[in-house]
């Protein structure tokens, strides 16, 4: 494997870990959301403006990674 394809692994590989996290923070949000009794609580607010922000992530960084993967050729393995 030469350089090139090693830092595009390293690319790829650093995209799926932050989705990862991404996905688990959301599970954390939602677990808060699910938690909370008051849903107009200015808590239940801000984490409902968190978890717009945080799929809206999950949704790029799906996209990027997906597309990057396709110009380097790479097959992505389904979840």
């Amino acid at each position: 494997m030469n350089a090139y394809e090693q830092r595009s692994n390293q690319v790829i590989e650093y995209m799926k870990l932050h989705l990862i996290s991404l996905e688990q923070d959301s599970a954390e949000i939602n677990s808060k959301m699910d938690s909370t009794e008051d849903l107009e609580s200015d808590e239940y607010k801000v984490l409902d403006v968190m978890d717009i922000s945080i799929n809206g992530q999950i949704i790029a960084t799906t996209h990027l990674l997906s597309v990057v993967a396709d110009i380097l050729g790479i097959e992505l393995e389904e979840k």
